[in-house]
Parts: C-alpha cells; sequence; structure tokens
C-alpha cells in the first residue's frame, strides 16, 4: 500500500516546529479526544460519528505505531510504544503527523507493549465515536504493516508485532515487483464528499484493486 495522502508529515509544507507537541496520553482524554475528531469531521465534511473515529484512528494509529514498528525492524532496542513514551506532533487542522518516543525497550517486549498501547486506544476511540473496536483493531495491524514496509523490513517483522490475538494477522501480495499489504481494514474516506475508494481498498473487486495497484506503480 501507498503511503494515504493525508498520513505523511513529509508531504506538508510546515516544519517540525511549526507543529503543536501533545503527550500521546490525550488519546485518553476524552475532551482532546472529542476536539480531534470534530477537527476530522469538519475537515472531511463527515457527520457520522463512527465514520468519523474509524478515519481519525486510520490516520493516527500509523502516526503512533510508527516509532516502535522502524526502530523494530532496525533492530537492537526499540523505542517504547507505551504512551506516557510517546508525544505527537499535530498539525494546526488536527493532523496527527509525526510520533517521537523519549524512550527505548528490548524489541522482545514491543509486542505486548503494542497490544496495551492498542487496547487503551481502540477502547478510547471506541467510546468516544461509536466505532466498532474490532474495525478499529484490523486498522491498527495494517497500519503497523505498512510502517514495517516502509522502514524495509520483512513480513515477519510485522507478523510479530501483530502477535495480539485481536490484531488480524497482516497478508501480503506481490504486485509489480513490489510487496504490498493486502488490508483488511477500510478507512472510510469514501464516505466523505468527493472522496473515492483508496487504491488499495479491501471494499471493491479483487480484479479491480489489482488494477488499480499496478497502475499505481507503474504497471499498466
Amino acid at each position: 500500500m501507498l503511503r494515504p495522502r493525508f498520513l505523511n508529515g513529509h508531504h506538508y509544507p510546515l516544519s517540525i516546529t511549526d507543529l503543536q507537541t501533545v503527550p500521546a496520553t490525550a488519546i485518553t482524554d476524552p475532551n482532546w479526544l472529542a476536539d480531534a475528531l470534530s477537527a476530522t469531521a469538519r475537515r472531511f465534511r463527515i457527520d457520522r460519528e463512527p465514520t468519523v473515529g474509524v478515519l481519525w484512528w486510520y490516520s493516527a494509529s500509523s502516526v503512533l505505531l510508527g516509532p516502535a514498528a522502524e526502530t523494530f525492524v532496525r533492530g537492537g532496542r526499540a523505542a517504547d510504544p507505551a504512551l506516557r513514551s510517546l508525544t505527537l506532533f499535530v498539525h494546526p487542522d488536527g493532523r496527527v503527523l509525526d510520533a517521537r518516543a523519549s524512550s527505548f525497550v528490548d524489541r522482545r517486549a514491543v509486542p505486548v507493549r503494542l497490544a496495551t498501547l492498542l487496547d487503551v486506544c481502540v477502547s478510547s476511540v471506541a467510546a468516544a465515536s461509536g466505532a466498532p473496536s474490532r474495525a478499529l483493531w484490523a486498522i491498527a495491524s495494517d497500519s503497523l504493516a505498512n510502517r514495517v514496509l516502509w522502514a524495509g523490513g520483512a513480513t515477519a517483522s510485522a507478523a510479530a508485532l501483530a502477535a495480539d490475538e485481536r490484531l488480524p494477522a497482516p497478508r501480503f501480495v506481490d504486485v509489480a515487483g513490489q510487496r504490498v499489504l493486502r488490508r483488511s481494514s477500510c478507512c472510510l474516506i469514501y464516505e466523505a464528499p468527493g472522496q473515492q475508494k483508496c487504491v488499495s481498498c479491501p471494499r471493491q473487486l479483487p480484479d479491480d484493486r489489482l488494477r488499480r495497484l499496478r497502475q499505481t506503480l507503474g504497471q499498466v
């Protein structure tokens, strides 16, 4: 899967110093999370709360899980995925664009600590938006797998990180000589006015998805 256009901080002209720093524990703050969800609803002109929750989590989870996934791939000690270790960098319009960890742990501890992090965050987002927990866990699995791929990691690393039984096992396919994630989750972006389904969206016919992926990756 290619990086969603609204996830990657490198696509924006602002520097890291222009972003608001927020402790990741804010995700457990109902007031902060309500504001974050409201900003997402305004940005995409969506008034259905469960859809807003899914869309926000699809973006935020990729950023939140990035430090642990990328350092896990590199080997050695990995970024601690505990909420208290993470700082989020938030765009003025509410998008979570980057995350940094302040502490590191033995990489063997990362899968369990990730599951703990996700348990707290999924519960918070589900309670605030009404989004189904199962859908939020599936999104988290896809986020982990994509961050591993973006870091140049092997698919075995994605499977190791998604060891918790609530995370669907990551699935991969090779398209145009490139390994991509066969997603198990949908961001629901197509429910927003003027938006369409992502190239790799699982809610399309397999042949259509493969055709769009090949076109995107330069194979007609």
